[in-house]
């Protein structure tokens, strides 16, 4: 790098490389290579690289000198290097070009003869791009547009930056003036994207021209989607399986793709007003205002803020809040017609309109569409990721995993493409409406095409995945079965019957969900009162206190165990320099619990006269300081699992606190669950919507209130757990363990731990979701296969989607394959000379066909390609195919 800043091996070379002319001083940084040459000599090899930036060793080192200065002009409307013969100088003499070398101001000739086309036209035919119609001063050339064009894409560089980079390419010292042109430049590019979509779409070849665009004709379609009369069979409505021809649809929505309330259409149209994704704007805004007054309905499922607080979010300062689109759901694409903005949050009507607007390109009736906050509509499914955080009705009766004809699709494509979009929020939200729309329209575009070229490698990974996961879920579905149909053998057909009616009518009962009733502590101290009252009423009462019945007595026990638990929460919590306002509550707190401890301690010595020795007993061995100085929380109750066997117990007494243990474990299961859903959608809600630091940390805030609940619902557990441990051999109590196991921290995860690593298909679940509620043996007599239905139920319902998924892969294959077909025969049909017979201009005529030409060669060339990559896969799914229909027992009904 230093020994280039001197002349090389050009020291001693004394003459011009080209003409020996004496003291060469000129070279080329663009050029290969550093030889010097005369002026005469550096113009000439720069004839047709006009934009190459020159170097003159002045005796020292070498300094810049543009070609201007020597002399060089670009003639424009002739053959380069051919003079005119009457040149016209662009104006003031000042022409400035945009290139990849940086910013260049030249000396710029039009042709001014008789056959001159217009300015515009002979800048266009050398490869520039003019920043007006009428008398430019700046272009552009196309390979810089090209190179901003696919660098946006891949890295979200903003224009800004983008031309700011090339002018300090020109100059970064702020010695030369470098004419600012960043508003020319932003035109061009608007423009430049713009008539690169109409080229991409085959608008430039209609007879009738751009002017005729119809909505949604320049979206790049997605070839695996079925589109009647281009890749599924004409007769696709009368098919045995329907469900192969069907659309899967997600609707969504961005919050981080805002808009401020600059500038106006007016002022700021849009170049192609619904002729991408974007809806035409003017009649959806008309629609919004007619529709103004309709109130949002709210969410009957978990809290969705996106639905019930969409008429109250704050659009201060905004003019779009946000994005709404409809995708395609199983491989990722942006659909013709399905974008629009969002003026004040996720409302209904808003993507009821992009849903509708994007139905008018398809007559598929089959549709299956997922939207993560509209379960309580019935019309929707939930998207996997999203399951977890609604209610437990939804997670069964909208769950992908559940529903035949649907595969492995999970419904969270949007969710995926916003990862590749949201980078250019930063810049979008400062633009005026039409070039927003524009811009998103060009990215969308770019993002739909990739993955185009790109379903060739995606399909066949996907099928790579689905072939051994469809054996491995088949062959343990027969596992299960095999053991099943022995003694269970009507309990399993009557669960296929139900999970078949199901899937026939939803409406019927759902064989995914628990019939048995949850049992709480409110219900079970109803019963232990029922028992007391019916003791009284028949003379055998027990009681030895008129206000505390035996249930009484342990029911309050245990409250108090719950309350020396909280206390010891508290006290740790308490900091060193705590004020005189926390250490009054925590000693009003500590005298309140003391004071019951001493009543509730006389009361229990009534019905466990034992107790009496070991108090004293305690009291001895303690000592009178250290019991003069013990807190609250550290008083041991005695309650009858902690006696055990060392002192008498009534049975009784016993059995009371068995049935009150067993429904506090389950309870607090419950709450473990509950509180896990929450921690879930908290989360959530936080990774996409909440940016700064006074939001985050109130949302951590929340966190903590959560875990501190997760952390007292797992401490009551493990009491509970070790009372039970202690009272089921005394009481004689078995069967219990299945549904009540030793709880470890690892066993406290949350669902959507599933999608990570794991997922429905191939899961492990934590014990603590294969229970939904308290159901003793002895009250679920009709029910004790419960657990087994449902997991036989899961297990076909796995079995089955990967079998479908392989099915959609390969029908998918085949629309893809036919799509291509298609799409060339349109590109052969506008290449033909009978339908660019209007086009009076050769040149012109022969680009349209060459183009066309191109197209279609490009479409054949990825069919032959994505063929031969698929073709021993689709062989190795036939032979697996042909192999699981013909194993015995096998559901035929799964493939056909």
């Amino acid at each position: 790098m230093i020994r280039l800043e001197g002349r090389c091996n050009q020291v001693s070379v004394l003459s011009c490389l080209e003409c020996d002319s004496p003291n060469p001083e000129y070279k080329c940084w663009d050029c290969l290579g550093s030889e010097l040459y005369c002026s005469t000599c550096i113009l000439s090899v720069h004839v047709h690289h006009p934009l190459h930036r020159l170097q003159k060793w002045n005796g020292q080192y070498f300094e810049r000198i543009s070609l201007k200065t020597l002399g060089l002009r670009i003639q424009l409307g002739h053959t380069a290097g051919q003079q005119c013969a009457n040149p016209r100088h662009a104006f003031n003499d000042d022409f400035i070009i945009i290139d990849t070398f940086g910013i260049h101001e030249v000396s710029l000739d039009f042709c001014s003869c008789a056959i001159a086309e217009s300015h515009m036209q002979q800048l266009l035919r050398m490869s520039l791009f003019p920043s007006t119609t009428s008398d430019p001063k700046t272009a552009a050339t196309f390979r810089i547009l090209e190179q901003y064009h696919l660098l946006s894409f891949e890295s979200k560089v903003s224009v800004y930056e983008f031309y700011h980079a090339l002018n300090q390419m020109s100059d970064n010292t702020g010695l030369l003036l470098v004419k600012d042109r960043y508003e020319s430049f932003l035109w061009i590019i608007h423009e430049w994207c713009h008539l690169k979509m109409l080229k991409r779409s085959g608008r430039g070849h209609d007879p009738k021209g751009v002017g005729a665009t119809a909505q949604g004709k320049c979206a790049v379609l997605c070839p695996a989607c079925p589109h009647p009369g281009k890749n599924i069979p004409p007769n696709w409505k009368d098919a045995p399986r329907r469900w192969l021809y069907g659309l899967f649809l997600a609707i969504n929505a961005n919050f981080r793709l805002k808009r401020k309330a600059v500038s106006n259409d007016s002022v700021d149209p849009s170049l192609s007003s619904g002729w991408a994704y974007f809806v035409e704007d003017e009649a959806y805004k008309g629609f919004l205002d007619s529709n103004s007054d309709n109130t949002q309905e709210k969410s009957m499922c978990s809290s969705h803020n996106t639905v019930n607080m969409a008429d109250t979010k704050s659009n201060r300062g905004l003019a779009a809040t946000g994005l709404g689109t409809v995708d395609c759901a199983r491989h990722n694409m942006k659909r013709p017609n399905a974008v629009g903005d969002l003026q004040k949050g996720e409302r209904y009507i808003n993507m009821d309109y992009l849903f509708f607007s994007m139905l008018r390109h398809t007559v598929v009736d089959t549709l299956n569409v997922s939207y993560n906050i509209a379960c309580q509509l019935s019309l929707f499914f939930v998207p996997k990721f999203h399951l977890p955080a609604d209610i437990e009705a939804c997670q069964t009766s909208f769950s992908f995993n559940f529903k035949s004809g649907v595969g492995r699709t999970d419904g969270e494509a949007p969710e995926r493409s916003w990862a590749n979009i949201n980078p250019v929020a930063s810049s979008t939200k400062e633009m005026g409406p039409g070039a927003r729309r524009d811009t998103l329209d060009d990215y969308f575009g770019h993002s739909n095409w990739k993955k185009v070229v790109g379903l060739g490698h995606t399909m066949l990974r996907k099928m790579k995945d689905a072939l051994p996961e469809q054996q491995n879920h088949h062959e343990a579905l027969d596992d299960l079965e095999e053991g099943l149909r022995g003694e269970y053998s009507a309990a399993l057909a009557q669960w296929r019957e139900q999970v078949e009616a199901w899937e026939c009518d939803p409406s019927k009962p759902n064989p995914f969900e628990r019939k048995a009733e949850t049992v709480t502590m409110a219900s079970v101290r109803l019963e232990l009162a029922r028992d007391d009252q019916n003791d009284i009423q028949t003379g055998t009462c027990l009681a030895l206190h008129e206000d505390c019945t035996p249930s009484v007595l342990i029911s309050t026990g245990l409250e108090l165990k719950e309350q020396q638990r909280q206390m010891k929460a508290g006290r740790a919590g308490l900091r060193v320099h705590a004020s005189d306002n926390q250490e009054g509550k925590l000693l009003q707190r500590n005298n309140t619990l003391q004071c019951r401890i001493d009543t509730w301690t006389k009361l229990q010595e009534l019905y466990m006269p034992s107790l009496a020795a070991l108090h004293v007993s305690e009291r001895s061995v303690s000592g009178g300081i250290a019991a003069a100085v013990a807190t609250p929380e550290a008083i041991k109750l005695w309650l009858p699992s902690q006696i055990g066997r060392t002192a008498p117990c009534d049975t009784r007494l016993q059995a009371i606190k068995w049935k009150l243990r067993y429904t506090q474990a389950h309870n607090a299961l419950c709450s473990l669950r509950s509180n896990l859903h929450a921690q879930t959608a908290i989360l959530k809600y936080k990774d996409r919507n909440l940016r700064g630091q006074g939001a985050n940390t109130r949302a951590r805030n929340t966190l903590k209130a959560v875990e501190a609940r997760l952390e007292a619902a797992t401490s009551t557990y493990e009491c509970a757990h070790k009372a039970l441990v202690v009272l089921a051999p005394l009481l004689n109590q078995t069967g219990w363990h299945s549904s009540l196991q030793p709880l470890n921290r690892a066993d406290i995860c949350s669902m959507t731990d599933l999608l990570w690593g794991e997922s429905e298909g191939t899961r492990k679940l934590s014990w603590i979701w294969n229970m939904r509620g308290a159901a003793p043996d002895e009250l679920d007599k009709d029910n004790t296969l419960e657990d087994m239905r449902i997991e036989w139920c899961k297990a076909r319902a796995r079995a089955m989607r990967w079998a479908e998924e392989v099915e959609l892969l390969k029908e998918e294959m085949q629309r893809i394959l036919q799509f291509f077909k298609w799409d060339a025969q349109c590109w052969d049909e506008r290449g033909l000379e009978g339908a660019l017979q209007d086009v009076d201009d050769d040149d012109e005529r022969e680009g349209l066909i060459a183009y066309a030409k191109r197209q279609s060669s490009l479409r054949r060339r990825l069919a032959a390609s994505f063929r031969t990559s698929w073709t021993d896969t689709l062989a190795l799914a036939d032979i697996c195919n042909y192999s699981l229909v013909t194993q015995q027992g096998m559901d035929i009904d799964m493939i056909d």
